[in-house]
């Protein structure tokens, strides 16, 4: 098959996936898990449910592909920010103000769904993905002299993970940036 031809089947196929995945998404943000069924999802997307079963074979597949995608594009999102230019401080903030508002987002889900979604293994990499990434920064600024180094990254970064997971209980974007600024102001080097 000529390359062209590849190419537009592929484009059509991701389409198709990522239009189940968004219905999908909206449909248990609306209903919650338990109210979504694939012949629902398959109306509302426009598809075939025979088309819907080559695809993924239940609605919890579904849920956990739309959401390992969510926290790819997370993760992709943080190490953007990781690796613009600036000193190791100020870059370590803005990925934990990025961070904090990912949090932050998730006090809006549907708490079953969460229930559903946290279980993949996919969660877990990309929480170690995080912590490498902010664990890596947090050297960095020791070394430069802008963070403390009197206590390990690794500790620091499970830290910061940490108390900015809290982000998902606050009520406003400007408690959340205090919150940044507190966990920030306990990495400074001690006076």
């Amino acid at each position: 098959m000529p390359k062209l031809w590849n190419q537009t089947i592929e484009e059509h196929r991701r389409e198709v996936r990522d239009a189940i995945l968004d219905t999908t998404a909206a449909l248990a943000a609306e209903r919650g898990p338990l109210g979504v069924t694939m012949s629902g999802i398959a109306e509302v997307t426009g598809i075939g449910r025979a088309t819907l079963y080559k695809y993924f074979p239940d609605v919890e597949a579904i849920l956990l592909a739309w959401h390992e995608r969510e926290i790819t594009a997370h993760v992709s999102q943080l190490q953007e920010i990781r690796d613009r230019p600036g000193d190791p401080g100020r870059r370590l903030e803005r990925v934990l103000q990025a961070f904090a508002v990912i949090s932050a987002d998730r006090r809006h889900h549907n708490p079953e769904l969460v229930a559903v979604l946290h279980r993949g293994d996919h969660v877990t990499h990309a929480q170690h993905q995080v912590q490498a990434m902010i664990r890596g920064l947090v050297r960095e600024g020791a070394a430069a002299g802008a963070l403390r180094a009197d206590i390990p990254a690794d500790e620091l970064a499970t830290y910061c993970l940490h108390a900015l997971s809290a982000a998902g209980r606050l009520s406003s974007g400007a408690a959340v940036r205090r919150l940044v600024a507190v966990t920030m102001a306990g990495l400074r080097p001690p006076d």
